[in-house]
């Protein structure tokens, strides 16, 4: 079995990388302050960051493959193709749904890294055998030094960049993120023989360079335009507004106070405006990534503060922590009822939800709701 011998070339090779640190930014800025904005607008969000993202690992891998030179004429097959892309994107979904609709621990963003590097090697790999006419042969050292590679800096990426909502570490995320994906494929190839192969596989139609050059065009075409639109969005940001939480970020503190409190207030924000809501008017207080939800008899409002940041202040007013998630007003919770070796508490407005009550948290509870 003869090998092939095969080139690249460093144009497009360069390109391919500048597509990924494009994609990389662009996804991971269009999943900025999403704990700020409704359930809908966070899934709008996650939806075009998951094109931009998976579609964004999938046009790097063919730009860098349209470099790719072979002493023989060799074709793609369209379906296999159109997979590849669907995959990346669908996975690296998978991940933003986990960070942005599940608790932030450090746990979830670990495994979210660790899902779309899955997903850049499934791409690499289901791309790869869309070759007709020749074949890829892999070694075992390439496939396991690349997906170690592609785990590991993608976890690293979203480490940075969710981390904390900065500007700079969605920088430094961007970074890591293009340097998954371009390391995986560049390792990948590093380790990758090519065979001649007589016959096509004929699973879908084929389709040569020049019509692959057509729809990585396009995808980079819309990616870049994305680009420009988020890009926007930093250049008009008012300088107060971050993706911090003000707990983190501390005014100075000769700086006045901007609405003198008689008494612990929280602050909240209702349609793009500070509000400032009394303990005693809240019923529950959840967890919402790096934020947390406080829900009054009427309303639902966003709060600056970290659930523990809220536990702080809250439990010394007589709130109770059920979860490690939720705080409650006992004054406002109608009635216990207990599941087993958990429980929940329920409130007298049938709009608010039931707050969890842990196991380890169960006693205490029922002894405060009791006395």
């Amino acid at each position: 079995m003869e090998l092939l011998d095969p080139n690249h070339d460093t144009f497009l090779v360069f390109m391919s990388c500048v597509v990924a640190l494009v994609a990389g930014f662009t996804g991971l800025s269009l999943t900025r302050d999403l704990s700020k904005k409704p359930v809908l607008q966070r899934q709008i969000s996650i939806a075009l960051a998951s094109i931009a993202l998976g579609g964004g690992i999938w046009s790097m891998h063919f730009v860098a493959m349209l470099g790719l030179e072979l002493p023989i004429l060799f074709y793609y097959d369209a379906a296999i193709t159109l997979v590849s892309a669907l995959t990346a994107i669908l996975i690296v979904g998978a991940a933003l749904v986990l960070l942005h609709f599940v608790e932030r621990t450090p746990l979830v963003i670990n495994a979210a890294g660790g899902i779309v590097g899955i997903g850049i090697l499934g791409m690499h790999y289901i791309g790869m055998a869309g070759l007709q006419l020749c074949r890829a042969i892999y070694t075992p050292f390439g496939i396991a030094f690349s997906s170690v590679v592609a785990v590991c800096l993608c976890i690293v990426a979203f480490r940075v960049a969710y981390g904390r909502r900065e500007n700079r570490n969605i920088v430094f995320g961007t970074i890591c993120f293009a340097g998954a994906v371009c390391s995986v494929h560049f390792l990948a190839m590093a380790g990758t023989n090519f065979v001649e192969v007589p016959s096509l596989l004929e699973f879908g139609p084929t389709m040569s360079n020049e019509v692959l050059a057509l729809g990585v065009i396009t995808s980079s075409f819309i990616l870049f335009g994305t680009f420009l639109w988020v890009s926007v969005t930093y250049l008009v940001a008012s300088p107060q507004a971050t993706d911090t939480p003000e707990a983190e970020a501390p005014e100075p503190a000769n700086a006045p106070d901007p609405k003198p409190q008689q008494g612990l207030q929280i602050p909240c924000e209702r349609d793009g405006a500070r509000v400032f809501v009394s303990p005693a008017d809240v019923a529950l207080v959840r967890a919402d990534g790096h934020y947390t939800q406080v829900y009054t008899e009427r309303d639902r409002l966003f709060c600056v503060w970290p659930i523990t940041e809220a536990t702080k202040r809250l439990v010394t007013t007589g709130f109770l922590q059920t979860h490690r998630s939720y705080l409650v007003n006992p004054n406002k919770v109608s009635r216990f009822e207990r599941q087993k070796d958990k429980g929940r508490c329920i409130f007298a407005m049938h709009d608010l939800p039931p707050a969890p009550v842990s196991r380890s948290k169960l006693k205490i509870i029922q002894d405060a709701l009791s006395a």
